[in-house]
């Protein structure tokens, strides 16, 4: 996923606005700065890491105040440095203030996201594998969190249980055994459904060979397996490993050869990268008393 349109981010940037506004509104701007004030802000990364999300931030702002403009300085994808400015925003102060943690939550988390893919992203950049999400994400924020992915260097795995097969070692048990569930995968999808089968095991690893697939999940096995799982494999299916893989354990695991690694901590608990509002100027900022209600 390579961009966010509109009519999907917009449902819930609404979303997001609506649990913090509540019933009331935003009481502590609304009874401190005027109507009429402005101020110029600045998005400013306070750590290293990989933009994410800076179309939520502008929308978060557009939807509290159309008058609010956004100068943008870096896109996402963009690689940050502590002090690197993000955007300038422009506009009704009141809006800024509004927006201004709805917009933070959602560039901070993805952020967060993008950066962790980075990491793994940049350690294994000298082979030919490629780091992957699952569908471990927070419910409701899975686009936002696989668009984040692809803006650190990542690939994205399967979109939900819809747009392919995945037979893990659940469905393998319940349906008899590895040629039972690929071929009754095989006889209900379409020619376009790609199926993958998870193994735990050499000996698994052999079976689903005399079946086939199109892939197939290496799961929680050392390096060393892995390249002999990659031999056996010779090319005849798309090999993905998983299983805690952690920055430094991804750089073996990708030296044995294989096609993907698929990360799940990548969204389920992605550190959050601190990015701040920075104030720079505002004007027309009248007593509170002129327009207190």
């Amino acid at each position: 996923m390579r961009n966010l349109p509109r009519l999907l981010i917009e449902p819930i940037v609404r979303a997001a606005l609506a649990e913090d506004l509540g019933r009331a509104g935003d009481l502590t701007t609304d009874s401190i700065i005027g109507p009429d004030a402005t101020a110029t802000v600045q998005l400013v990364a306070r750590d290293r890491g990989v933009l994410a999300g800076l179309p939520l931030a502008q929308l978060a702002w557009e939807l509290v105040d159309p008058r609010i403009e956004c100068d943008v300085h870096l896109a996402d994808g963009s690689r940050l440095q502590p002090g690197s400015v993000i955007a300038t925003v422009h506009g009704p102060a009141r809006g800024l203030l509004t927006g201004e943690r709805v917009a933070l939550n959602f560039l901070g988390h993805l952020s967060g996201v993008a950066t962790g893919t980075a990491t793994i992203a940049d350690a294994i950049a000298h082979t030919r594998t490629t780091v992957a999400d699952t569908r471990k994400t927070i419910p409701g924020l899975r686009a936002l969190q696989k668009y984040a992915v692809v803006c650190g260097g990542g690939s994205n795995h399967r979109f939900g249980l819809d747009d392919a097969v995945l037979i893990k070692d659940n469905h393998i048990a319940v349906a008899g055994g590895v040629r039972a569930a690929v071929e009754a995968a095989r006889a209900h999808v379409g020619h376009l459904v790609k199926i993958e089968v998870e193994v735990d095991s050499l000996e698994m690893l052999a079976e689903l060979l005399e079946v086939g697939a199109d892939v197939v999940l290496l799961d929680n096995m050392t390096p060393d397996v892995l390249r002999e799982a990659v031999t056996m494999v010779d090319g005849r299916m798309v090999t993905e490993a998983s299983g805690r893989i952690t920055p430094d354990i991804a750089v073996p695991i990708a030296e044995a050869g294989v096609d993907l690694i698929s990360v799940g901590w990548l969204t389920h608990s992605a550190r959050v990268l601190d990015i701040g509002l920075d104030h720079l100027a505002d004007v027309d900022r009248p007593r509170p008393e002129a327009f207190a209600h």
